[in-house]
């Protein structure tokens, strides 16, 4: 950023807000002047109509004289003309989500720098309620949109906080106000430190998400069960799998995680558990008494079961499963990104670095938190 700062002559932090707001009034004011090209055309037809036909548990919807239209058959959708949106995501939207997240973590960066914070390990500690709390939430959206389980507590538009990937920018916000509340209390001397309040926080949201979907078993919510047993295997199995990995590491090539530490093996527990959630989930849930097995959430899930299922012979499929490769994935993955921090990048840029932790963990322990709690409550 110095290098930008030279090149344009501008403040690094006054350089992005500026981007942002010349982006936010492109948006808005296109979307005022020209409504059907940049709104109908854009804005809805990628971004906000693929989350209102989820949200209505629709197949799709149409956007016809700047009013969005509901269809229930797939015949309707394909005769329907353009802009039509479906549930789910597209080529442009990933684009425009991933270049959104990317711009976001650098405002991140800036403001950490401003409240001087981040530089800490325990900076990423703190945030691991967080990633308990972006999973158990996606799995709230999972138990509303199970026929008649929750339709009368959160209907549209409320759900479309809960709706992917709406809920990733609710958990994003949640985590931020979090983050300003703890420092401001560790700046009036509330507390000694923020990390404590930031952790305690991060709790009492993640209580309220598992409060919530055990409220649904006691209320007898149809559609939502409870199998304690799906969570204890998931638990034990991604604990010895990151401990077999990690007593490898050690052992054989310490090398690996001399930069992250401890950290390293939160990570690798971390992607363990989603590894071993798939595996149970998609494999085993019939063996464990627990109802029939899941089915794949996302592409990367469903094409190593593919490739297992069609590499594999049927025997030896019968007795390992076709989800088990994906734990391996899993694993390897995580020790390679372990061993990319290495100790020199903490000292040249600690903040980005405890960020980008933080991210790498996530995308692990997030959507393993989620499979994980569907299989335990069968949503």
């Amino acid at each position: 950023m110095a290098t930008v700062a030279e090149r344009v002559g501008v403040d690094p932090e006054r350089l992005w807000g500026g981007t942002f707001l010349v982006a936010l009034l492109a948006l808005v004011g296109g979307s005022l002047a020209f409504p059907n090209l940049v709104y109908d055309r854009f804005v809805w037809h990628y971004f906000w109509g693929p989350v209102q036909v989820d949200a209505n548990s629709m197949v799709c919807a149409v956007r016809e004289g700047g009013a969005t239209k509901y269809l229930d058959s797939a015949s309707a959708c394909a005769a329907a003309a353009e802009p039509v949106a479906y549930p789910g995501y597209t080529l442009v939207s990933e684009v425009g989500y991933m270049v959104t997240l990317l711009f976001a973590l650098i405002g991140v960066v800036f403001l950490m720098r401003r409240l001087d914070i981040g530089e800490d390990r325990s900076f990423f500690y703190a945030l691991l309620p967080f990633m308990f709390f972006g999973g158990a939430l996606r799995v709230v959206e999972d138990a509303n949109d199970t026929p008649g389980a929750a339709e009368t507590l959160i209907s549209y538009p409320l759900n479309t906080l809960v709706i992917s990937p709406i809920i990733y920018f609710t958990v994003f916000l949640i985590t931020l106000g979090a983050v300003v509340v703890a420092v401001a209390l560790d700046q009036f001397d509330v507390t000694t430190s923020y990390e404590r309040p930031l952790f305690g926080i991060g709790v009492v949201v993640l209580a309220a998400s598992l409060a919530y979907l055990l409220s649904l078993v006691v209320t007898g919510a149809p559609g939502v069960e409870f199998y304690p047993q799906v969570l204890v295997v998931m638990l034990v199995g991604a604990t010895l799998a990151a401990a077999a990995t990690w007593w490898l590491i050690e052992r054989f090539a310490p090398e690996i995680n001399s930069g992250t530490g401890t950290i390293g093996l939160v990570i690798i527990w971390g992607h363990a558990v989603d590894g071993v959630a798939n595996v149970v989930g998609l494999d085993w849930m019939t063996a464990l008494n627990a109802g029939p097995n899941l089915v794949p959430k996302h592409p990367v899930n469903q094409f190593v079961v593919d490739f297992t299922a069609s590499t594999l012979p049927a025997s030896v499929l019968a007795v390992t499963g076709d989800a088990w490769p994906f734990l391996l994935v899993k694993l390897v993955a995580a020790t390679f990104v372990v061993w990319v921090f290495e100790e020199g990048i903490f000292e040249e840029s600690p903040r980005y670095t405890m960020l980008l932790l933080v991210a790498v963990l996530a995308v692990g322990l997030g959507p393993g938190t989620r499979d994980m709690l569907r299989a335990t409550f069968g949503v």
